[in-house]
């Protein structure tokens, strides 16, 4: 189970009902924060939830309606006595960000900072993980190095005693190797897929903001569970402005979506002109049917698929 936590909606500037764009996911009790613009230390503890469980943050740039909440996230973990390293990932430009919102935040854990550059982003594909969830950053077509992130919670075969017993696994070992990749038995190495099937559907989560509706998106978000994506303006009529500024129509987030065949998707990171999003929600529902204007505080539970 993931459960998915839409902690602000806001782009550029908060307003005083809509905290700016950040999400927390959490899976087994790891959590993974993504952006953390102004206010996003409030809306973890409005959501109840704590900041010392957040096992990796993820930044998709560094414009500061993404990080200007750092300093007091960075604080709030250290008053919380937090002790562990904290895993940073995003493209490049986040090293030098966070040092120097260091100079007003000095904390005492140390912070493992993983800072891809476009070149490497484009073709990553070593999982960063927290738990059972596997995070990949990949690239989005921003006025600024901007990386968008899928989350996977990976499922493993059932077990299948016809095929244990066809490899001549003994049956001692049989629950060893439901948790275990291989076990050694008097000198024999067994290998899980020995007594399992093949893997099974996980779960798929896909964030997107501050970006144009680039192909990469849509192939990273295939078949996704949902797509958490931005929708800066809903009227038709601001496509030369979300062009100029590289975001997005709630029209053009609701095609990725299509083409992409995604379960669901929520917008999110809209203008703090927008006062209604759900207002222009039909622009995105008449190319695809499950889009949604998320609102600070939703709650997505996303489950595996009944076998």
């Amino acid at each position: 189970m993931l459960e998915t936590i839409i902690l602000g909606t806001g782009g550029t500037i908060p307003l005083k009902n809509r905290w700016l764009a950040s999400c927390l996911l959490r899976c087994s009790g790891s959590d993974v924060l993504i952006d953390c613009g102004e206010g996003t230390q409030i809306a973890i503890k409005s959501a109840g939830y704590s900041m010392s469980s957040i096992d990796i943050l993820c930044l998709t740039h560094c414009h500061a309606d993404h990080i200007s909440g750092l300093p007091g996230l960075l604080l709030t973990m250290g008053n919380e006595s937090r002790t562990k390293p904290l895993t940073v990932v995003g493209p490049r430009g986040i090293k030098a960000a966070i040092n120097g919102l260091l100079a007003i935040a000095p904390i005492v854990f140390e912070l493992d900072i993983h800072e891809i550059s476009p070149e490497d982003l484009e073709t990553w594909q070593t999982p960063f993980t927290a738990g059972k969830m596997q995070i990949f950053p990949f690239p989005v077509d921003h006025d600024f190095p901007c990386a968008g992130f899928r989350v996977e919670v990976p499922r493993g075969g059932k077990f299948n005693p016809a095929k244990a017993r066809e490899n001549n696994v003994p049956q001692a070992l049989w629950s060893k190797l439901q948790k275990n990749q291989q076990v050694e038995s008097d000198g024999v190495i067994y290998t899980q897929d020995m007594v399992l099937d093949a893997p099974r559907k996980g779960i798929k989560v896909v964030y997107a903001t501050d970006s144009r509706p680039v192909p990469r998106i849509a192939e990273e978000a295939r078949q996704a569970d949902l797509l958490i994506c931005e929708g800066m303006y809903g009227d038709p009529g601001k496509l030369a402005r979300v062009i100029e500024s590289h975001h997005m129509l709630f029209s053009e987030a609701a095609t990725l979506a299509q083409t992409a065949q995604v379960k669901r998707m929520l917008l999110t990171h809209y203008s703090p002109g927008l006062d209604h999003p759900e207002e222009y929600i039909q622009y995105a529902q008449e190319i695809f049917p499950n889009s949604f204007c998320a609102v600070d505080g939703m709650k997505e539970v996303l489950a595996f698929e009944e076998d």
